[in-house]
């Protein structure tokens, strides 16, 4: 099994490791996942992201590759903009989702899935356009640092001055002699960053920051429950191969003026016409928590709507919530169904996808 740059500091620091994509990661600390989940929430929790791939796409075709690869467009964003978006097949399905940041016209900068590194880059590779190359950054780190803390600690311990930087942007930054790349984002909804570090730089980096008082290491279990509260999706279970970006409820990452893309057509059908399922949001009404394959019923419980895709107890809101896909046009948000767990049941509500409200930090710059 593969281990992170981090694997020693997580030994030392208690951590409960389990396999995950391959390699053995901190599932959470001495204090539990649930107390990781709330500091998170309160100060700022400290995660390590390094087996997530990290590539580099440069060169006078960088831009017409990325815009073969993904629905996005970059043509007039801004350097050092990072966007949210999807890797697509011919069909229009989401082999991944990734952030990708234009750092010039001709270089981006590519954060990908652990569980779908394999498969992404490959792919990738066999899309690869003359004028265009990858390198896949394998000698360093990723750490995420998330909370609303995470700005004054990522200054008190590293120096770096981020308040004018906001949401869903790149900066480099130096430390110890070394580039340090920044993007203010995560996986979680709160404010914070995404550290890339040299790999051997990131266990003092690591270190460091715990020793701040408002930042606490956090697992691989807290990160699951604070990207359901957001209603992010999960690789592998809120996503496949056979979900297009408009059945997840991603449109917004399908721009209009990119027809480059991989299935371009079967979504643009989508985009007119509709999709067959839809992905909303649950919360139960009743005492409970329903997991992934739990089947969404009708409010009569005559009939099967659809299946949870992930699901789970949220520690803001003290109840059972999930999100899944539903046969598109058969509730609205705001209805009452059933879910169906261990045989019993459920009062349920559909909602929208997030549960909690985002703490985010608004955009300053040109978008």
């Amino acid at each position: 099994m593969k281990k992170t740059p981090l694997y020693q500091n997580h030994i030392d620091l208690g951590a409960k490791m389990g396999p995950f994509a391959g390699y053995d990661m901190p599932l959470y600390y001495k204090d539990g996942a649930l107390k990781e989940h709330e500091w998170v929430r309160a100060h700022a929790g400290l995660f390590d992201v390094s087996h997530m791939g990290q590539v580099i796409v440069e060169g006078p075709a960088a831009m017409e590759f990325v815009h073969k690869i993904c629905p996005s467009d970059f043509t007039n964003a801004p350097d050092g903009r990072a966007k949210y978006t999807v890797l697509t097949n011919e069909k229009g399905g989401i082999i991944d989702d990734m952030i990708v940041t234009r750092l010039a016209e001709d270089r981006f900068f590519i954060v990908i899935n652990a569980g779908r590194k394999d498969v992404d880059l490959e792919w990738m590779k066999q899309q690869l356009l003359d004028g265009a190359r990858m390198d896949v950054l394998d000698d360093r780190a990723l750490i995420a640092i998330q909370g609303k803390a995470a700005e004054n600690a990522v200054k008190a311990v590293l120096g770096f001055d981020c308040s004018s930087q906001p949401y869903m942007w790149f900066e480099e930054y130096t430390y110890e002699g070394e580039a340090v790349y920044v993007s203010r984002l995560g996986y979680t909804g709160e404010d914070g960053f995404e550290l890339s570090v040299p790999a051997a730089l990131a266990p003092s980096v690591w270190d460091a920051l715990i020793a701040n008082d408002s930042v606490a290491p956090a697992g691989l279990a807290s990160r699951d429950t604070l990207r359901l509260e957001m209603g992010y999706p999960l690789y592998g279970h809120d996503l496949d191969e056979s979900i297009s970006p408009i059945e997840a409820g991603l449109g917004w990452v399908v721009s209009k003026n990119n027809d480059s893309f991989y299935g371009h057509d079967i979504v643009r059908e989508q985009q007119q016409s509709g999709t067959a399922r839809t992905r909303v949001g649950i919360m139960l009404t009743d005492k409970g928590i329903a997991r992934e394959g739990a089947e969404i019923l009708s409010a009569d419980g005559d009939q099967v709507l659809g299946t949870l895709t992930s699901g789970g107890f949220s520690p803001v809101l003290q109840k059972g919530i999930g999100q899944g896909y539903v046969e598109a046009g058969s509730v609205s948000e705001g209805d009452t169904v059933l879910v169906k767990v261990r045989g019993r049941e459920l009062a349920a509500e559909v909602t929208g996808l997030s549960f909690v409200k985002a703490g985010t930090k608004s955009m300053k710059k040109a978008a």
